[in-house]
């Protein structure tokens, strides 16, 4: 008799992400290999085994405690057991509750009994910038990145399900945000493609079900029913009132618009990389008759990435700063220059878009 199928469908999910880390590990090693085929071939062989060993990637999971990383930890420790991969668990303590380092503690613990090693907490300093929702994430964020940094990790499997991505889609409508905002979360991001999210095509009940029949205890953090949260809202209330008025499959069909979006901007912002070149003028400018050419979507990328690339922070960008240096090549009536968000400034001087810091 098989495993509950819940236990297999997340199972499932992780074989398939865990043998694409160990693809894209392959080619990355006939990469080096090519370039230092001129190396010695007595001493290769005489790092024998220990260095084959050591060769083998690491896989590390970010687990909260909660029903989806406990199930996607559950997931790895089974999987890696049949493949050439070391498997490890890393939870991020914020310090925003009471307890918090004593949880983190509970957990390590627990992940250590799937098998998981390393297994370890790490405390964050969750600062006020963006909000206590973006703070804690970038936090999170950075805490995981210098773990897989200090231990070697090939990927951070994250644990966002199909109910997170579309939410996040729901959160990018209510901001007006363009297609790049409403396709989600990317199942692979990050430095190298360090991130992976085998859970983008579950639901949430069905992690939860894994937990319950491999009675895996979980821990239900309170701030995901806090209204004080958007997305806890929009968890509690806005999908909920959104299934009972549309009925069921608005979560499939937010989810399979996130893809749809996800690919559009991904062409899109193809066409933009490739349109930069052709309208900066020799020494480097950006010319607004050609920008005003060309299809807006295209345009505004282009904007966009140069203001960034200028120093403005791509989280405290939003589409109306962009929409306001638009402005400048398709409405010019001789406007003043536009303070966007890190100090940056944007203006049009002799048909050129100029934009600097300070």
């Amino acid at each position: 008799m098989g495993p509950h199928p819940a236990v297999a469908a997340i199972r499932l999910a992780v074989r398939r992400v865990l043998h694409d880390v160990l693809n894209d590990q392959s080619r990355d090693d006939s990469r080096d290999q090519s370039r230092d085929h001129s190396c010695d071939t007595d001493s290769a062989r005489a790092a024998g085994t220990g260095a084959r060993a050591a060769a083998e990637p690491l896989v590390l999971v970010a687990c909260s405690g909660g029903a989806d990383s406990m199930a996607l930890a559950s997931a790895l420790a089974f999987e890696s057991r049949k493949l050439s991969l070391r498997a490890g668990g890393i939870t991020i303590d914020h310090g925003l509750q009471h307890g918090s380092d004593l949880r983190a503690a509970e957990v390590v613990s627990r992940m250590t009994g799937l098998g998981l090693a390393p297994a370890e907490a790490v405390a964050v300093h969750v600062g006020r910038e963006g909000g206590p929702e973006a703070a804690a994430r970038d936090a999170r964020y950075a805490a995981l990145d210098a773990a897989a940094e200090r231990h070697g990790a090939a990927a951070v499997l994250l644990g966002h399900t199909r109910d997170d991505q579309a939410e996040t889609v729901l959160l990018g409508l209510a901001r007006g945000s363009g297609t790049r905002s409403l396709s989600g979360m990317a199942a692979v991001s990050g430095a190298s493609g360090r991130y992976r999210r085998p859970f983008l095509e579950i639901d949430r009940q069905t992690a939860r079900k894994a937990c319950m029949v491999q009675s895996l205890p979980v821990w239900d953090d309170p701030h995901n029913a806090d209204p004080a949260y958007t997305r806890s809202r929009l968890r509690q209330e806005g999908l909920p009132a959104l299934e009972k008025a549309l009925g069921k499959g608005v979560v499939e069909a937010l989810a399979r618009t996130a893809q749809l979006s996800r690919d559009d901007a991904d062409a899109l912002d193809a066409w933009a990389v490739q349109a930069d070149v052709t309208v900066r003028d020799d020494a480097g400018l950006l010319e607004c008759a050609k920008l005003f050419a060309l299809p807006p979507a295209v345009r505004r990328r282009i904007v966009r990435r140069a203001v960034i690339e200028a120093g403005s922070p791509a989280g405290s960008l939003f589409a109306r700063h962009v929409e306001e240096v638009d402005k400048l090549i398709t409405g010019w009536r001789g406007q003043r220059a536009i303070n966007l968000p890190g100090r940056v400034v944007a203006r049009r001087q002799g048909g050129r878009l100029v934009i600097r810091q300070g």
